[in-house]
């Protein structure tokens, strides 16, 4: 019995998180608290994740320099309402804005 608790914990240890439908990134951001600043079409206090896709599509590099955004916050690259600093585990960001890249 504990052989297979051990090897259910490593399998879902070795899951990653994916984000793959609109309503899933929906979730993330309302559970994240993005939805305060952000909103996928219009622009609030900060840009929306369009204007964001926008910008960034195409750039090498791109979702590695938005997730350290997250993490840092920041100010300047879109007027200058700094954003600041956010608590959202890494593998998540990176799921979200690579979601946002691909398909806004």
């Amino acid at each position: 019995m504990k052989k297979l608790a051990l090897l259910a914990l490593i399998g879902f240890a070795g899951m990653s998180f994916a984000i793959s439908s609109k309503a899933e990134a929906e979730a993330f951001i309302k559970k994240n608290g993005c939805v305060a600043c952000h909103d996928f079409n219009v622009k609030k206090i900060g840009p929306s994740f369009k204007d964001i896709a926008a910008k960034y599509k195409g750039q090498a590099g791109a979702v590695d320099k938005l997730v350290e955004k997250v993490k840092k916050g920041g100010s300047g690259v879109w007027g200058s309402t700094p954003m600041p600093p956010q608590a959202v585990p890494a593998d998540q960001e990176k799921a979200f804005i690579e979601w946002v890249l691909s398909n806004l």
